[in-house]
């Protein structure tokens, strides 16, 4: 006789998120600490008013149910898109092929009339501004989740 089939059965949903506020801006600034990337996988597009990033995720929304289940905690390759981008600049950030990054943290710094500044904080100290018209970001995952390289989730020491 078949069984029915579990929730836990069923393939992880990839995220597609938007951020239109600070408070989305949070949510997904939660979901990509310690995203990792390397250096060459960020793109302006001065035209389009864009900058992309193509990042590996850690899975904290399932973080909490694979250590429960004693299984291996997951990363997903995933698509970061700010969109209404006036400029682009860097700070201790070396943009070589060879540079792997690490994302910290989204902080929103707000402006006049809605405009405001994106930092992306990096560990090491490096920072990647955006000045944007406002807060207009995609988040969407592109892969299956694939285990964590490490076998571990990262931890912050206090």
């Amino acid at each position: 006789m078949p069984q029915d089939a579990r929730f836990a059965d069923a393939d992880p949903a990839p995220l597609a998120l938007m951020a239109e506020d600070e408070q989305d801006l949070r949510i997904l600034s939660a979901l990509l600490q310690d995203a990792i990337l390397p250096a060459s996988e960020m793109s302006y597009d001065h035209r389009g008013r864009s900058l992309a990033l193509l990042l590996n995720r850690f899975r904290w929304e399932d973080a909490e149910q694979a250590s429960t289940e004693g299984r291996d905690y997951e990363r997903v390759r995933s698509v970061l898109l700010i969109r209404d981008v006036q400029r682009v600049l860097s700070d201790g950030i070396n943009r070589d092929a060879d540079t792997v990054l690490e994302l910290l943290a989204i902080v929103w710094q707000p402006g006049q009339d809605g405009t405001g500044r994106l930092l992306l904080e990096f560990a090491g100290d490096g920072t990647l501004v955006a000045e944007v018209e406002c807060i207009n970001i995609d988040l969407r995952d592109v892969t299956r989740p694939y285990r964590a390289v490490s076998g571990k989730a990262p931890v912050h020491p206090d």
